[in-house]
């Protein structure tokens, strides 16, 4: 029998989101100096959560300055102290994680049982591990004394925005450089109470300096001269902007980027785990992922099978407020990336491929979209080729290995695949062709702080993670 469904919902009384909040500058919070502003609205509502102060270039200028001072103290001083204050601000992450759980969901528009079970853990276990090479940099095999760049100005996405800030600050903070990061404009309040957590850590005034503000602001950050590191996460077209700003400066420089990550499943794949694993693959954040699994290629043999499953499965998932424990779809982060969803599944519509989507009672407020699957797609669809940032899943078939292969491989992009077969040969034959910076055999969307992360081709360069992470922010 079907259990009655009961609402879940988190508390927000956790989260105390203040009017408003300035930028983040040497220590203190400061307006902007032209006194720009901008809101920030919780996309599942569509209600103004905060008003933010916006960065202008002046203020990059002075948040740059704030890092180079700092820089001179920060880097000298030895491994074994920067790493008290990294473990300090992982154990401050881990006491205020239901707060900041709670933040993110509200911010960003993503399930509670997401930012609470996966992103606030690694955000954590990223600061702890970090933490641990700062006093063995020597060991890490570049060298016997690898120095920090300098400052380090980063621009990060609104998907996961603190995992995102994580990933980029930790491993500058750990080799002695000093940060000044700018996150998304649609997602800036987790990187604010970041800032409040690196006072209460007492770090050293200037050493993270946070600008909140729009595409300008980043692109500024990207081009001051005295910014010695630029590390992205976001789209190709800016990752290619901000390649050619760099290009001709001494600047070291890291992108990641876009994806369009295959799944493939063998005839000899468990079914069931599988269909767990294309959903977490696509539907996971609202398929907002830069790895997500969005082509399934299914061996021909047990295409319905498997489809007749997938179906069956997605008619289970809950779309409705983030805050409620038990959804499994949130809102969509921002009115822009909805209509990009939609104009991109109009256009698979329009090109012929069979568009599905399961029985799914849509809020009259926020910004949400389905989970949708396309059957009777080509390689030739654009819906095949272009990252579309959302819940939407492309089916293809293929008959060999090696035809699986090439089509996984056919696609501009390399950041992530995934591999279903109970064959541990065909795991390793098929992995080492694939062109993806990760590959997870029988799982997907595992994330773990050892190890590195990254793309081929249109991905981007560079690894963030693991010992790998440190080479970027070290002068090798």
């Amino acid at each position: 029998m079907a259990f009655e469904y009961a609402p879940a919902p988190e508390s927000r009384a956790i989260v105390d989101i203040a009017p408003s909040y300035g930028l983040f500058i040497d220590g203190e919070f400061t307006e902007a100096a032209d006194g720009k502003v901008f809101k920030t609205v919780s996309p599942s509502t569509e209600e103004v959560l905060s008003e933010i102060a916006q960065a202008g270039p002046e203020d990059v200028d002075r948040a740059v300055k704030a890092a180079r001072k700092a820089f001179e103290k920060w880097s000298a001083l030895p491994g074994s102290e920067r790493a008290k204050y990294l473990f300090r601000i992982a154990r401050i992450i881990q006491e205020r994680s239901r707060e900041l759980a709670v933040l993110e969901t509200l911010d960003n528009g993503k399930p509670i049982k997401e930012t609470r079970d996966a992103d606030l853990p690694l955000v954590a276990a990223h600061f702890f591990y970090y933490a641990g090479w700062a006093d063995k940099l020597d060991h890490a095999g570049f060298g016997t004394d690898p120095r920090p760049l300098g400052v380090a100005g980063q621009v990060i996405p609104w998907n996961f925005p603190l995992l995102m800030l994580a990933w980029k600050i930790a491993p500058a903070l750990a080799t002695g450089n000093t940060v000044v990061l700018k996150p998304a404009e649609t997602t800036p309040l987790s990187a604010l109470f970041f800032a409040d957590i690196c006072r209460q850590a007492g770090l050293p005034k200037g050493v993270v300096n946070i600008l909140p503000g729009y595409g300008d602001t980043g692109a500024a950050l990207v081009a001051h001269p005295d910014v010695n590191k630029v590390a992205f996460t976001g789209s190709t077209a800016v990752g290619k902007e901000i390649a050619k700003t760099v290009a001709g400066t001494r600047k070291k420089l890291t992108l990641e980027l876009g994806g369009k990550g295959a799944n493939i499943v063998f005839d000899d794949a468990p079914i069931d785990q599988a269909v767990e694993g294309i959903v977490n693959g696509i539907f996971f954040n609202q398929g907002q992922v830069c790895c997500a699994g969005s082509r399934l290629l299914v061996q021909e043999s047990i295409q319905d099978e498997l489809l007749d499953s997938l179906k069956r499965r997605l008619t289970t998932l809950r779309l409705g407020d983030p805050l409620d424990k038990n959804t499994d779809i949130g809102a969509i982060n921002s009115e822009e990336q909805l209509s990009r969803i939609t104009s991109l599944v109009e256009q698979g519509e329009a090109e012929g491929a069979e568009r599905w989507s399961p029985a799914c009672e849509i809020p009259s407020s926020g910004y949400w979209f389905a989970p949708t699957l396309f059957t009777n797609v080509t390689q030739a669809h654009r819906i095949a080729r272009d990252e579309i940032f959302g819940p939407v899943l492309s089916v293809l078939t293929f008959r060999t290995p090696d035809e699986a292969v090439a089509k996984a491989n056919n696609t501009q992009y390399g950041l992530s695949a995934g591999i279903w077969t109970e064959k541990g040969s065909r795991i390793l034959a098929v992995a080492n062709k694939l062109r993806a910076g990760v590959v997870w055999s029988n799982t997907f969307n595992k994330f773990d702080p050892t190890s590195p992360f990254g793309g081929y081709k249109e991905s981007g360069f560079g690894r963030e993670g693991g010992r790998h992470g440190l080479e970027a922010y070290l002068d090798v």
